[in-house]
């Protein structure tokens, strides 16, 4: 019964971060799932819950996609292409001391930006930055799992409207996860015990969505962006909690 709770609990948590934000489920979910399972057992249950729980939110945001798919794919174009990048330097690099770098960064940005009246906003395109944070995206997923810190950190600077920027940011992770969980799939990860766990998941990840769905439509295009700093904040804040306990 411990384990059920925990398992919905964390399916509640990262299913409505997801539908607010269309990111953050791994780390949110993770917070639960790691009490109970092991590191890829935790980690093939909080990316099947993103993809599942982002379909919904692709749902929302799907004219914004219509409306510009080049922008989207400059986005994730040059991810998939760093996705096998990072997995080459996997064990080559220290992923730890990276990730505890990018977490002091996000809780730099986050701490910073976050509590200011004033929003950074950047009016020019610069596309050159979108297919680069893209890329370096696609490598720190294949190297960390971290697909989706460098992106939100550049379209939260951006100042598009609420749902272009999700546009953008949910189909990014959508598809970095899906070729995740490919890996996963190939790795043996989605066994019985997964799935059976899975099973418990996700209905509280699908109904906290639509929760978080709720209040993304109620919130304003400046109150989406800084919830965008702000959970930079919280994500930094959690990566560097997690370090610590597992140390």
């Amino acid at each position: 019964m411990e384990t059920v709770v925990f398992l919905a609990l964390g399916g509640c948590a990262g299913g409505f971060v997801n539908g607010l934000s269309g990111m953050g489920t791994a780390l949110f979910a993770l917070t639960f799932f790691l009490l109970k399972f092991d590191p890829e057992t935790a980690v093939a249950l909080a990316a099947l819950l993103a993809v599942l729980a982002g379909i919904q939110g692709m749902w929302v945001v799907r004219g914004e996609i219509r409306a510009d798919l080049r922008r989207v794919l400059r986005f994730i174009l040059p991810g998939l292409a760093g996705v096998p990048l990072g997995l080459l330097l996997l064990g080559r690099v220290d992923a730890d001391l990276l990730r505890r770098l990018i977490a002091v960064s996000l809780v730099l940005y986050g701490g910073y930006f976050g509590f200011r009246k004033a929003l950074p906003r950047l009016e020019r395109p610069h596309r050159w930055i979108d297919r680069s944070a893209g890329f370096v995206g696609g490598v720190m997923g294949g190297l960390a799992s971290l697909s989706g810190l460098v992106p939100v950190i550049w379209l939260s600077m951006r100042g598009w409207p609420r749902g272009e920027t999700r546009a953008v940011l949910q189909s990014f992770n959508l598809v970095i996860l899906l070729f995740a969980i490919c890996g996963l799939a190939l790795k043996g990860a989605y066994g019985r015990e997964t799935l059976e766990a899975f099973a418990v998941v996700l209905p509280a990840g699908i109904v906290a969505a639509q929760a978080g769905i709720f209040v993304f439509h109620r919130i304003t295009d400046a109150q989406f962006q800084r919830l965008l700093i702000l959970l930079c904040l919280c994500l930094g804040i959690g990566m560097l909690l997690r370090d610590a306990l597992a140390g």
